[in-house]
């Protein structure tokens, strides 16, 4: 059985929130400094696609 094309969406939409949510704890606990803020812009990126990804599923 294979994945189809809303699987894999599925998938990816967990694999970014994970990254997402695993930079910005990053950024909160490890990085105090300037280079904190860096890691969780970018995870607030992640959170931003993983949501854009959850809205494609079932429109693709």
């Amino acid at each position: 059985m294979g994945m189809n094309k809303n699987t894999v969406l599925g998938w990816a939409t967990f694999i970014m929130v994970l990254m997402g949510l695993l930079l910005i704890g990053l950024g909160i606990f490890r990085y105090s400094d300037v280079s904190g803020w860096g890691f969780a812009a970018v995870g607030v990126g992640f959170l931003a696609n993983a949501w854009v990804f959850n809205a494609l599923k079932g429109r693709v």
